[in-house]
């Protein structure tokens, strides 16, 4: 099973959009899909499956101890499950709890400077949870840069200041567009053909070359 938790150190940074995206792409790879909101002051993921609706179930579970509760609710029947993790910074305990049962961790960011000032700590945090894990290692994690201007160079910028310093980045990259900044509470369509799809197949072979990309 892929386990992936999507984390920021604060909101706004297109987690929930990404968490519905890279799952609606699961979906259609074939995968039987589960979302998990773990945001309990918004529940955007929750709500998007309701109003969309999304043909994939999302169960809305805002405690700090995801890793002990999801195993026996979710069982064996989804072969994918997204955690649209709350913004760190406010509820840590939420975001550590999905990280030591993740088996991947994505990291939504900018290329700006604020964004970029934001990475240290969450990497801190997987760091962390080796400890707390069954195989006293961290989950496979990388970078997904969102919100990239292609007509300007910080996309690629910040992709070399982050892989020079030890982290990976994936190489799909989730333009500025309306698509992603309307999508909220409509159906999700051809996710697979969206840089979103490209991410998913990444996440999906992540690791099976005994490396972190």
């Amino acid at each position: 099973m892929i386990r992936f938790a999507v984390v920021n150190l604060k909101g706004g940074s297109q987690k929930t959009t990404s968490t519905g995206f890279l799952l609606a792409a699961l979906h259609e790879v074939g995968l039987p899909v589960c979302g998990v909101d773990g945001d309990g002051e918004n529940l955007h993921l929750q709500k998007w499956q309701e109003q969309a609706p999304l043909p994939w179930p999302v169960i809305a579970m805002p405690v700090s101890n995801l890793h002990v509760q999801l195993p026996g609710i979710l069982g064996d029947r989804y072969e994918a499950v997204g955690i649209d993790c709350p913004p760190m910074q406010a509820q840590k305990g939420t975001v550590a709890s999905a990280i030591r049962w993740a088996t991947h961790v994505v990291i939504t960011m900018a290329p700006t400077p604020t964004d970029y000032d934001r990475l240290a700590p969450v990497l801190e945090l997987i760091d962390e949870s080796a400890s707390m894990r069954p195989d006293s290692r961290p989950p496979h994690f990388a970078v997904l840069l969102t919100k990239v201007n292609k007509r300007a160079a910080s996309g690629g910028v910040y992709r070399d200041i982050i892989e020079e310093a030890g982290t990976p980045v994936l190489k799909a990259e989730v333009g500025i567009s309306d698509v992603y900044a309307q999508a909220w509470g409509s159906p999700i369509k051809n996710a697979l053909r969206t840089p979103y799809g490209d991410a998913a197949i990444e996440i999906m072979n992540m690791g099976q070359e005994g490396d972190q990309a």
